[in-house]
């Protein structure tokens, strides 16, 4: 499968798709589309335009705009059809013996559409591909080439499905039921908006792939990530069951002991993955009655895994282990927020995160993950936790990445308690990270659980960051919905007399792909306030 860019100049950048990633979200708590995802990734990418889009489901070539003469250009050739385009699909249906060319006019009936009287005119020629070689176990299907004369919403969908062939997966149309939606945008022809020469670029029709796994493949830098979520429950057709790739081991997490399938689905990962060793965690609602033996994975295949080991992560080192019981050292869903430390790059237009001498406080920062990607910016960082054994665990994580831990501070406590004594100290950071855990129990402060108490979590914060500071604040509550999220930070800030000045809301990374089965549990955002 191709990488995620596929070509990139001072005007256009060129991307491949995989199924099962939007184009662009529909909102900000659905999930990361790849538009927004490549926008926020690097700092060139922050003012790409979104030119033409493909639905969730189908694969393909995307073409994005980098400068108001490649956005002018591309939309004026789309508007005048000077764009051509060519997809494939799989059916199970009649599928054309020769090429022919349908035109109808198209209107949306509830979640589709339909051909109707009155609608918008769409063309489409569709052509049988005889020599089709694809990895598709079936002799029963078909592959036909598909190029859309108009560019509306669904139309080689409706097509496909009014003449006789709708596509393999696309059950809203007639399709079978299937692993994806069999439809892929493989080429893509237009006039280069600086050169006015004609380019062409292709993003090759795999349908033998795993649309899982070429997800992953798209997002994931294997060079400097080995990190990263393989199967997230029931997005990913596996609901309750999630896998983990943490480098040379695989990590099964579920309610349950792995039934014969998910052991079957595991050890074929680990032959993908090449993985030494898998394990299986068992999700408990009470875990902290648990002892540390009960908690911790147990191996279900292969070699043990070394009671401490390294993965890698945008570049970083951090040691896991499965011996320390529930947790194995950190999360993979902020592998992005951390990522944005590093770099100093959160969205366009979003304040510069401080870096070099400058202070961050890390409040619950257990094995010290943002702590040690703050520190690498070039932050003098203050790791906040209630246990000594993960800021040891956390200057360990330092080391790995050659950071001098006694040039940074670690304090031990309640993080209440040591965010008065911050303040009455005079004690002001440039940036705060708030990413508690869901509920947790100190002497000093008592039970916090993230639904009632966030708000008093960030107006204990407020005093100890600057004017112009940046707070990070995130949650993996569940049912904490995002906009009470959001209100609850909002009336604190406004409580303090303080003003957010930029705001930018994260939804989870793509390998934690959002679903209507699978919904959306992290919430984080950037703020800066003022």
């Amino acid at each position: 499968m191709p990488p995620c860019v596929i070509f990139e100049d001072e005007h256009l950048l060129v991307v491949y798709k995989p199924a099962g990633w939007n184009t662009h979200a529909p909102s900000p708590f659905a999930g990361e589309g790849i538009y927004d995802w490549l926008k926020h990734r690097e700092a060139r990418w922050s003012s790409l335009a979104i030119l033409h889009r493909l639905d969730k489901e189908t694969s393909g070539v995307l073409v994005f705009g980098k400068t108001p003469l490649a956005n002018k250009s591309l939309t004026e050739q789309f508007t005048a059809r000077r764009v051509h385009k060519k997809y494939f699909l799989l059916t199970d249906g009649n599928a054309p013996k020769n090429s022919f060319t349908v035109k109808t006019t198209l209107l949306r009936v509830g979640e589709k559409y339909a051909s109707r009287p009155g609608g918008e005119i769409a063309e489409t020629k569709f052509t049988p591909v005889s020599d089709a070689k694809f990895a598709i176990n079936n002799a029963g299907l078909k592959m036909v080439s598909a190029e859309p004369l108009t560019g509306r919403t669904h139309q080689i969908r409706v097509h496909a499905a009014e003449s006789g062939f709708p596509i393999l997966g696309d059950t809203l149309y007639g399709g079978t039921e299937s692993a994806r939606v069999y439809l892929h945008a493989a080429e893509i022809e237009f006039t280069h908006p600086a050169t006015n020469q004609l380019v062409k670029f292709f993003a090759p029709v795999d349908f033998g792939g795993e649309p899982r796994l070429a997800l992953r493949t798209a997002a994931i830098e294997p060079e400097i990530t080995n990190a990263f979520r393989v199967i997230h429950g029931a997005s990913d057709g596996w609901p309750g069951w999630f896998v983990e790739k943490l480098g040379d081991f695989l990590l099964s997490q579920s309610e349950l002991p792995l039934s014969v399938k998910q052991n079957e689905e595991l050890a074929r990962l680990a032959n993908i993955f090449a993985a030494r060793g898998a394990y299986h965690k068992m999700l408990s609602r009470h875990v902290r009655k648990s002892n540390v033996a009960d908690a911790s994975p147990q191996l279900v295949f292969g070699e043990p895994a070394p009671e401490r080991f390294e993965i890698l992560e945008n570049g970083i080192r951090y040691e896991l282990s499965f011996n320390e019981g529930y947790s194995v050292g950190l999360f993979l869903d902020q592998r992005d927020n951390r990522r944005r430390l590093v770099t100093g790059h959160v969205a366009a237009d979003f304040f510069q995160l401080p870096s070099a001498n400058s202070h961050l406080l890390n409040c619950f920062a257990y094995t010290c993950g943002f702590s040690v990607c703050a520190a690498k910016a070039g932050a003098r960082v203050t790791s906040l936790d209630l246990s000594k054994k993960y800021l040891e665990w956390g200057k360990r994580n330092f080391a790995l990445n050659g950071l001098d831990p006694a040039a940074h501070d670690f304090i031990f406590g309640d993080t209440f308690h040591w965010l008065r004594r911050l303040a009455k100290k005079g004690r002001a950071f440039d940036a705060i990270v708030l990413d508690p855990p869901t509920f947790s129990q100190s002497k000093e402060h008592g039970t916090f659980r993230a639904e009632k108490d966030y708000g008093k979590l960030v107006a204990a914060a407020l005093p100890v960051l600057k004017a112009g500071g940046v707070l990070l604040a995130s949650t993996n509550a569940a049912d904490f919905s995002p906009e009470e999220f959001l209100a609850e930070i909002e009336a604190a800030v406004r409580a303090a007399n303080r003003k957010i000045r930029q705001r930018h809301y994260v939804p989870q990374p793509p390998d934690f792909p959002v679903s209507r089965e699978e919904p959306a549990y992290l919430k984080t955002v950037w703020l800066n306030i003022s």
